[in-house]
This record gives C-alpha cells, structure tokens and sequence, in this order.
C-alpha cells in the first residue's frame, strides 16, 4: 500500500529520538552540595519518626501521668 514505508521510516525517526532521550535521563548528573545535605538531614528526619512511630510506649505510673498536664 502507498505510504507504508513513510510510516515506517517515521517509526525509525521516532525510535531513534527515543533511544537518544533515553541516553541522556541515564546520563549522572553532580547534585549541588546543598541539595545533598538537604536530602541527607530529610532522610534522617524520615528515620527518626519512624523510630519513634515504630517503638511501643512504654506504660506510665500514676505518678508521672498527672504531672505530665
């Protein structure tokens, strides 16, 4: 049929911009310091309330249970 190999030349143009975006994200990229430090003390944040949210509460005596208002 008439145009079949216009589409499929189109497909090798698309695949090949494709495979060359694809290349590109893969590609490293250097993190400023700041961001790394940021991300650092997050994760940490992140770890931390886990933790607490992770570690069961231990029972309160009566005595230091009224003092706690």
């Amino acid at each position: 049929m008439y145009g079949d190999d216009i589409h499929l030349w189109l497909h090798h143009i698309r695949a090949e911009r494709l495979r060359d975006e694809a290349r590109e994200a893969s590609r490293p990229r250097p993190r400023p310091a700041r961001a790394r430090a940021l991300r650092a003390r997050v994760g940490w944040t992140l770890v931390e309330v886990g933790l607490r949210l992770a570690t069961p509460r231990l029972p309160q005596s009566g005595l230091t249970a009224r003092f706690d208002h």
